[in-house]
């Protein structure tokens, strides 16, 4: 059975971009790079909202040879993994990305028996997708990366009213004051 989850790259405060948008503090150097990617090795299926797509399947064409080796291996990570886009407006033609499928709603039971039937573990990616997997009990851990920034509102990492008991599993501090915090959900 594999494991659901969910990796958030946020402010002190607990924001994934701020009121305007904007998460370009987000970026991670070449450390935490690496960091996420030898996480996402474990990684066979991503799921996504639109936004995430949007913004990730850059993945797909760009030409990482002279980037840094993290960037090129966070590619090639990211283009084997099966992905899975959830959006009632997207259409099939808007999907651009190899190994992707479009589902129009998110549906719990299909996550559960995704979870049942795969050997590697699944990525649900952004909070408003997230916020879903959260509500339905499928998440089975969180990967939170607390950038040195306070932004003072915008999108939040974690949806509102949302109780979730989590053990701390592993913490890992980054030469840049990024922390990571890797959070077991109780069952």
């Amino acid at each position: 059975m594999a494991n659901l989850i969910y990796t958030a790259i946020t402010s002190l405060d607990g924001y994934v971009a701020d009121e305007s948008g904007n998460f370009e503090w987000a970026a991670p150097n070449m450390e935490v790079h690496q960091y996420v990617n030898d996480q996402a090795r474990s990684i066979g299926t991503y799921l996504y909202g639109r936004q995430m797509y949007e913004t990730l399947r850059v993945w797909e064409t760009w030409d990482t040879s002279e980037e840094p080796a993290a960037i090129g291996d966070y590619a090639a990570i990211w283009r084997a993994a099966e992905k899975v886009v959830f959006s009632s407006t997207l259409t099939p033609a808007d999907i651009d990305t190899d190994r992707t499928r479009l589902e129009s709603s998110f549906d719990p039971d299909m996550i559960r028996s995704m979870k049942d039937s795969v050997a590697e573990d699944v990525s649900i990616g952004g909070p408003t997708l997230a916020a879903h997997a959260l509500r339905a009990g499928l998440v089975d851990h969180l990967h939170l990366f607390l950038n040195p920034i306070v932004v003072g509102g915008g999108t939040p990492a974690l949806p509102a009213n949302l109780r979730l008991d989590v053990e701390l599993a592993d913490e890992h501090r980054f030469g840049n004051g990024v922390i990571h915090l890797h959070y077991a959900v109780r069952s």
